[in-house]
């Protein structure tokens, strides 16, 4: 596909051929399955991730070798933009060869600059940044998988940019170092919200917990010993989508995947939707849990419950 029949005018400049070449012929695209996995001796895993604000959504594959816990193949399936497709291809090619837990250190800046021409000039526009943020998030399902932990454990700190994958912790030590008082003095600094912008002030193309106005707000005011939080907790109600399937996944996770994975069985949520009073999750079992004959039960019933007790009494879980 031509350059011409993509993206119109200067706009396509801000595109490297890198990500051109494997938008159109990516060369990690397919899938693993269990059979050739069982081949190659080597643990199967399948993670979903998906972004919210735009709708791409990828799915990756990883043959982990038992003995050495390196990732002897990986696959990915993408739906949504070109760079989104570019982006995992390039992040499946970056796993290759990797222990799962050299894995876990590729960044979504890695991606990024690994799909660039040449060291100076970003392979894509600041607001595609979010795409190679996909590939890295769904490098965490997928180790939080292998390990059976939690994906929250896997981030230690706060991230408040994720395009440049700026910390909480961070921001505030450099506006009280360098004495700042603009959020253009914190872009400067440390690059946070130069890319796609959502995290500067509420309105952007997708919502944050965390926005560079406030936290500049608050951390002058406790520069000038005059502590005033501006981040409230909120229900799961009132959560936006991203928010609620963050939670979800995060006991899913925690309290419920490891039950179900003991059995040899696994499940992932499809959507979460709001209908009348009730909250909605949809969800499909996967591995031994897709048979059982309590799925639709028992075992249904131990999932909403665990989800209503931490999240909200007006969930309901349909399988599908």
């Amino acid at each position: 596909m031509a350059k011409d029949d993509l993206i119109g005018g200067a706009l396509w400049e801000e595109y490297s051929q890198k990500v051109s070449d494997r938008m159109n012929n990516p060369e990690h695209r397919g899938e693993i399955t269990q059979t050739e996995a069982a081949k190659k001796d080597g643990k199967l895993i399948v993670a979903d991730y998906g972004a919210e604000s735009c709708g791409d959504a990828v799915r990756l594959y990883w043959l982990v070798e038992n003995d050495t816990d390196k990732i002897i193949d990986a696959k990915f399936k993408s739906f949504g933009c070109g760079t989104a497709i570019a982006s995992s291809d390039m992040m499946v090619e970056l796993c290759l060869g990797k222990t799962v837990d050299e894995a876990l250190k590729i960044t979504n800046i890695d991606v990024e600059q690994a799909l660039r021409d040449d060291p100076d000039t970003p392979a894509v526009p600041g607001q595609k940044m979010h795409c190679s943020v996909l590939a890295y998030d769904v490098i965490k399902k997928a180790a939080s998988i292998h390990k059976g932990v939690d994906m929250s454990t896997l981030e230690t700190e706060t991230i408040v940019c994720e395009c440049a994958r700026v910390t909480l912790g961070t921001i505030k030590e450099v506006i009280k170092i360098n004495d700042l008082k603009t959020v253009e003095e914190i872009t400067n600094y440390t690059k946070a919200g130069a890319f796609c912008k959502s995290c500067i002030k509420p309105g952007g193309h997708e919502d944050r917990e965390y926005y560079l106005v406030d936290i500049l707000t608050e951390t002058r005011a406790e520069m000038d010993g005059k502590v005033t939080p501006v981040v409230s907790q909120t229900t799961f109600k009132n959560m936006t989508i991203i928010q609620k399937s963050k939670a979800v996944d995060a006991i899913i996770d925690k309290d419920i995947r490891p039950m179900l994975m003991m059995d040899g069985g696994n499940m992932e949520v499809l959507d979460i939707k709001e209908e009348d009073e009730n909250i909605d999750i949809y969800i499909r079992y996967l591995g031994a849990c897709s048979g059982c004959a309590t799925s639709s039960t028992g075992t249904l019933y131990a999932i909403e419950s665990v989800l209503k007790q931490k999240l909200d009494d007006s969930i309901r879980v349909l399988p599908i």
